[in-house]
């Protein structure tokens, strides 16, 4: 029986995860290449949204794109109308009221705390716990109702504007937002005590796909996948901008808490803790707001000077850079954006190798990726 056993044929199976997959966080298609359970190898295909972003951004006014910016990375919508507003007036030289950029810093913080949350709620119901995600879009709904107060929007917002922001805090908005702060602190703790710290959970995570800080850099990874190995590298704190450096915060950093640096788990953690981060951030930038006016003078007929500038910001999924090359016209002559999450994907290939086919699923939810954002 043993020598018929040995004799059998065996071959590696081609398995198409996706592009319509519940865990891979929109059109992606991972080809698994697979010897039983195990991965061999597992390699992104990408591109089933792509919308030419780019090129749009060539065909349309520096104002008009602003509404296109919504849609690169549609859970950070505003983090991602700051970042272009920023690249423009780094490159025509536009003075920003102070009010303005504190209202700014107030909703990309409170944006990076609604991104987390649908990280941390997906995430948990991609390991199989449904529970936590309810619990997440409950305080994000909160945070959709400060916006709506403010844009008149729940996910897409074109709040933002070159120059400033489309209008003024709305009546009791500062104290709605410290009402909501003081009602989502103390929630941290109890998805702690829910989900994160779960034997069955953090078994699912620790030493999962971990990355060196080495690896994390010459990959270039940023944002929670680059601290989640361990590099304390926050573009707010390292190269700041806007109001960020008069504000204390700590830059949140994996430190193999139940297993390797740079693991799953530790990428998980990193978000958990940085929404505790932005609730102090917020605190200290409503303190500190002053009055003002919330607009720079900008001419309608906006035609910045010839030249190129590059501006990174730091968003919720990291370094979203912006690209930009004015000819002196209306339209801008050259737009590229380098996207967090489609340079995330370089390493994918590398840690997935030797896992097992459920491994995939944790790998794919620690990154927080977003297609849009990848495809562009």
């Amino acid at each position: 029986m043993k020598a018929r056993a040995e004799a059998l044929p065996t071959q590696e199976m081609l398995i198409n995860m996706g592009p319509q997959h519940p865990s891979t966080h929109g059109v992606l298609r991972v080809i698994l290449r697979t010897d039983g359970e195990v991965v061999v190898n597992a390699r992104p295909d990408v591109g089933y949204l792509h919308r030419a972003l780019e090129k749009i951004g060539e065909r349309v006014t520096y104002a008009q794109f602003m509404p296109f910016t919504d849609r690169l990375d549609y859970l950070a919508s505003m983090n991602c109308n700051a970042a272009w507003a920023w690249t423009v007036e780094k490159l025509a030289g536009i003075e920003v009221p102070e009010r303005a950029e504190y209202i700014r810093v107030i909703v990309c913080e409170l944006n990076r705390i609604s991104s987390h949350l649908i990280a941390f709620g997906s995430f948990t119901a991609d390991m199989g716990a449904f529970t936590p995600f309810l619990y997440a879009i409950r305080e994000r709904e909160r945070v959709n109702d400060l916006f709506e107060d403010i844009c008149g929007n729940r996910l897409t917002y074109n709040y933002v504007r070159i120059g400033g922001v489309s209008a003024d805090l709305p009546d009791r908005f500062l104290e709605k937002t410290k009402e909501f702060l003081d009602y989502f602190e103390p929630k941290i703790p109890e998805y702690n005590k829910l989900i994160s710290y779960n034997k069955i959970f953090v078994h699912r995570l620790a030493n999962v796909a971990a990355i060196s800080g080495g690896e994390a850099v010459a990959y270039g990874l940023t944002g929670p996948n680059l601290r989640g190995s361990g590099v304390s590298f926050d573009l707010r704190r390292s190269e700041p901008y806007s109001v960020y450096p008069k504000l204390d915060f700590d830059v949140c950093v994996g430190t193999g808490e139940r297993g390797t640096v740079g693991d799953c788990f530790d990428r998980y953690m990193v978000r958990i803790n940085e929404m505790r981060e932005s609730v102090k951030i917020l605190r200290q930038a409503i303190a500190q707001i002053p009055g003002g006016p919330v607009m720079a003078k900008v001419p309608r007929a906006f035609k910045p000077p010839v030249g190129e500038v590059y501006f990174r910001a730091e968003n919720p999924r990291g370094e979203t850079g912006i690209y930009l090359i004015s000819d002196g016209t209306v339209n801008p002559y050259r737009l590229k954006l380098r996207a967090p999450s489609f340079v995330t994907m370089n390493i994918f290939e590398k840690v997935t190798k030797g896992l097992m086919i459920a491994d995939i699923v944790a790998v794919i939810g620690s990154f927080d990726i977003i297609l849009p954002e990848i495809d562009r």
